[in-house]
Parts: structure tokens; sequence; C-alpha cells
């Protein structure tokens, strides 16, 4: 996958519709592989081998996937935090307890389904207690700027470590293509450490 926005395009919605198009041509199959090699290469990344608490995510639909990796933390006694969304798109954390703990949640007026830790939430503010937060994304560029999904919620997530003091390992995970030249930023944005996809690890600054 290879995409050829100009260095300077400040059009975020038009890469993002770029880079979703590819991703949506992906079959169920090309998304189970590429899950496989990202769970390995995340895995052994030394931030996950050292980490004690790592926040994650549950991938939908042709995102990257992440349940490999959850259960690879999860098997290694890694607390592993998940989030689940707030009304005002701000996220709560719970706790991964194996695929078990995990329980489909409508939002949007049923028009989005995720899943979320069934356990007890822990607040918004549990994510600063993590060593690494592994953040989904669409794009990388060059710099560690990161592309998301334009909804805000990991944004929050950023400004409240920030606010804590908090510094965790901040991992992106991507397809092989998706680390490009360069992305549109805003002032609120932070760099991540390093990119994790299927076929390796691109660290940054």
């Amino acid at each position: 996958m290879r995409y050829n926005r100009r260095a300077n395009d400040p059009d975020k919605r038009t890469l993002r519709r770029e880079i979703l198009a590819v991703r949506n041509g992906l079959t169920a199959d090309d998304v189970q592989v590429a899950a496989s090699a990202l769970a390995r290469r995340a895995d052994a990344l030394p931030e996950l081998r050292q980490a004690r608490t790592v926040a994650a995510y549950v991938s939908v639909g042709s995102e990257p996937g992440t349940l490999t990796l959850l259960d690879a933390l999860h098997a290694r006694g890694v607390r592993v935090l998940l989030p689940a969304l707030l009304p005002d798109n701000d996220l709560d954390w719970g706790r991964y307890e194996g695929a078990d703990s995990l329980t489909p949640v409508r939002h949007g007026g049923g028009r989005m389904t995720l899943l979320e830790p069934a356990g007890p939430r822990l607040g918004p503010d549990a994510v600063t207690e993590a060593d690494v937060v592994l953040l989904p994304g669409l794009a990388v560029d060059a710099r560690g700027m990161r592309l998301g999904r334009g909804g805000g919620s990991y944004d929050r997530v950023l400004a409240r470590l920030e606010r804590a003091g908090a510094d965790p390992a901040l991992v992106v995970l991507l397809y092989d293509g998706e680390v490009v030249a360069r992305v549109p930023e805003e002032p609120h944005d932070r760099p991540v450490r390093a990119a994790v996809t299927p076929s390796g690890v691109r660290r940054f600054g």
C-alpha cells in the first residue's frame, strides 16, 4: 500500500479516505495474516516486554488486528487496559481478562458496535498508569506524527497523560505502507515513539 499525498497537503479527510479505501479492500484472510505478524513484531518490542501495564484497544473491521497481541500480553501477566467509549467520546477503561471478558456495545444510535471490557470501569484516569499506550491510527509520518480516525477520543487521552505528567511509550499499530512522508498536524498532536507494522518496527525521535 502506498499513498502519494503531497508533503504539504493539509487535507486529513482526503488522506483518511485513501487509506480507508485500501483497508476496506482487504479480505478477512489478509487481516488475520497481518494480525499474526503484527502481534509477533509488537510483542518483541522492548517497551512491551518490560511493561507491567499496557493501555491497548480492540481492533474493529479492517483495522490492523489486535486480539492476538492482547492475548499474548495477557498470557505474560501484563495488566492490559481496554477503552470503553463514553457518550462525550472520552474513554473510560477496564481490564482485559481474555476474549470472554469482552462484550459488544452499540454506540451512535446503534450504527457502530465495539467490543469493550465487561468488567468494572476504572475511570478515564486509569490510562495514566500505563507504561505503554497502543494507539489506533491510519498513518504515521517520518517525524512520528500520527493520523487518527478523527473522533478525538485519543486526543483526550494524550491530553490527560500530559496533564498528569505521565510519559508512557506511545506506539501506533499500522499496516505496511502506512508510514508516509508527512501527515497534517495540529498544535495538540504528539509524536509517537514507534510504529509497528507486520514487517517491522519504525522508531522516531
